[in-house]
């Protein structure tokens, strides 16, 4: 049942990927060159949504989270290769699998590069484990457990600022 669950969120998120024009190149690209923020508004609201959705199941005692340890290093070696891939290519991760579904053959070498890249992540992690992964362990943190608060006052807080960034956005026209 899980795996039809996963096919069909795979399905509307593609779907949703499509119709806020994510995958378009020239968004990826306005993006990456901050002239066009459809696709922040596209994350910044996919947060907001699976925070607040995700939380409320946590709540309801639906699912219990499992918080992976944070570690500095991997999220500077991690978001590094993300952004080298994603200025390369001109999609992240999600847009190139998007990409590759409307037939664009970019989004098929997308793909195959992410492939690549886990196969060499895998080869090296025992590497990465040793010398990158134990820089600057943080243990298992969450931005509320970390101001000392309530979950719903961090997402109604980044809720807040979220729209106050897009009436911004929307003002300066981006």
């Amino acid at each position: 049942m899980s795996l039809i669950y996963g096919f069909a969120t795979g399905i509307i998120f593609g779907f949703l990927l499509q119709k806020g024009q994510v995958l378009r190149y020239d968004k990826q690209v306005g993006a990456l060159r901050l002239l066009d923020m459809t696709i922040v508004k596209f994350m910044f609201t996919a947060i907001v949504v699976g925070a607040a959705g995700l939380y409320l199941f946590k709540d309801l005692g639906l699912i219990k989270l499992h918080l992976k340890a944070t570690s500095i290093g991997a999220q500077i070696v991690g978001g590094s290769l993300f952004g080298i891939g994603w200025g390369l290519l001109g999609y992240c991760p999600g847009t190139a699998g998007g990409a590759l579904g409307e037939g664009r053959i970019d989004g098929f070498w997308g793909m195959l590069g992410m492939l690549g890249g886990g196969a060499l992540y895998a080869a090296v992690y025992p590497f990465m484990k040793a010398n990158i992964i134990s820089i600057g362990k943080l243990g298992k943190i969450s931005v509320p457990a970390l101001l000392g608060v309530n979950h719903w006052i961090v997402i109604i807080g980044f809720a807040i600022l979220t729209l106050l960034l897009f009436g911004y956005f929307e003002k300066k026209k981006l």
